[in-house]
């Protein structure tokens, strides 16, 4: 269920934004912008209360808001040029499969905390490529949970609304995704990662070496995280959890089980369950080594962990495809790169590969023209600075 499309909108700042609103709704709004957000190491470790190191990208959704005086939300996706209308007082509301159920999941995950939430229009402008493993909808849920906050006169904690988007997606969209997406889409910093445990939520701002870019490539394969594979992977897990129980007690999450403890019981697990924790407990490990690895600046341990987080992913874990592999065989080839891997849910997507500053504008053309002669697809390539997180921006 795509929120937007990639079809560059007409809005590419917030006064045309503004001047867009003010046409279609009239008045003047305000505008908030969240955006999406890259992961360097640490995939599928976040539903299992573990580790993850995302940094928000320079790519965006922008909200524009004003109070309507109505029941209801009226909607507009300056992308898809389309309308959707939402009845706040609809009851036992439900998923619609479209790309309104995200904003209309925030507003009910607000109303449940008791915020007021009142009819206003909104419009929506965005350029984080969707079901590119970038996480749209937590740019889109975070970005519209602010705004309908500004229109009720209330706030919350940063760490408050990122669990809230995330109830969102989880309860009423029905993607079981982790908290990851959406709290680096509120807590991003620029030149910036941010090392996120995932059961604690204490986090740490690691800054990333100078000299080194994010470049991200689009197989322009997309996914679907409601879709079932995202779900049954998070299921195959708690099952793991559910059969170590028996051995280890205490434990809660993969979080808590070591790949010694894994080893030694993995004629008792089926092989398929055995290789899903697998995955986990040693991406959790592969965090950590990358996290001690960056303020050293041994870059060629970053690159070994990412190279090993790609691998686990398509053998243990089973989400990569084949665009994602062979555009990181590609770019692992190329001059100047430190680490390549695929980023975000999987199933199609990006990759992330840091490339040394002086190699970027070869790499970009080496990868492009590799792929589209591999796979006759013509990719995209952003090279992005890790960025803000959630704020308000002046139309």
């Amino acid at each position: 269920m795509s929120t937007h499309s990639n079809t560059p909108a007409k809005s590419k700042n917030p006064s045309e934004l503004s001047a867009a609103f003010a046409k279609r709704f009239g008045g003047k709004p305000r505008i908030f912008r969240a955006p999406g957000r890259v992961n360097l190491i640490g995939e599928h470790t976040d539903y299992n209360d573990g580790f993850v190191l995302p940094a928000a990208i320079d790519q965006y959704t922008w909200t524009a808001v004003a109070s309507n005086g109505t029941g209801l939300l009226r909607v507009f996706s300056e992308n898809l040029g389309e309308t959707a209308t939402i009845d706040l007082a609809e009851k036992n509301a439900a998923a619609k499969d479209h790309w309104s159920d995200y904003v209309h999941g925030v507003a009910v995950m607000l109303r449940r905390l008791g915020i007021p939430v009142s009819g206003a229009d909104i419009e929506i402008y965005s350029n984080v490529p969707s079901g590119a493993g970038l996480s749209s909808s937590a740019a889109l849920e975070v970005s519209v949970a602010s705004a309908l906050l500004a229109c009720a006169g209330k706030t919350l904690d940063l760490k408050e609304v990122a669990q809230l988007c995330q109830r969102a997606e989880n309860e009423f969209v029905g993607a079981r995704v982790g908290i990851m997406d959406q709290f680096a889409s509120c807590f991003g910093s620029a030149d910036h990662a941010i090392l996120l445990d995932c059961r604690s939520l204490e986090y740490k701002r690691l800054p990333l070496p100078a000299g080194v870019a994010m470049v991200i490539c689009n197989t322009m394969v997309k996914h679907e995280h409601s879709g079932s594979g995202y779900n049954d992977r998070r299921s195959e897990t708690e099952e793991g959890v559910r059969l170590l129980k028996k051995y280890f007690p205490a434990i809660r999450a993969l979080r808590d089980v070591s790949l010694t403890q894994l080893e030694q019981h993995v004629r008792d697990l089926p092989p398929l369950i055995y290789r899903r924790c697998h995955h986990v407990i040693s991406e959790d490990e592969r965090v950590l080594s990358v996290v001690a690895a960056l303020p050293k600046g041994d870059m060629l341990t970053v690159g070994k962990c990412m190279a090993a987080s790609h691998a686990s992913l398509r053998d243990d874990y089973e989400v990569s495809c084949r665009e994602l592999d062979v555009m990181v065989e590609i770019a692992a080839r190329q001059p100047g790169v430190i680490g390549a891997r695929m980023t975000g849910g999987g199933f199609g997507g990006c990759t992330i590969n840091l490339v040394r500053a002086e190699a970027v504008d070869s790499f970009r053309r080496a990868v492009a023209e590799g792929y589209a002669k591999a796979m006759s697809i013509e990719p995209e390539i952003y090279v992005s600075r890790a960025g803000a997180g959630v704020m308000e921006v002046s139309g």
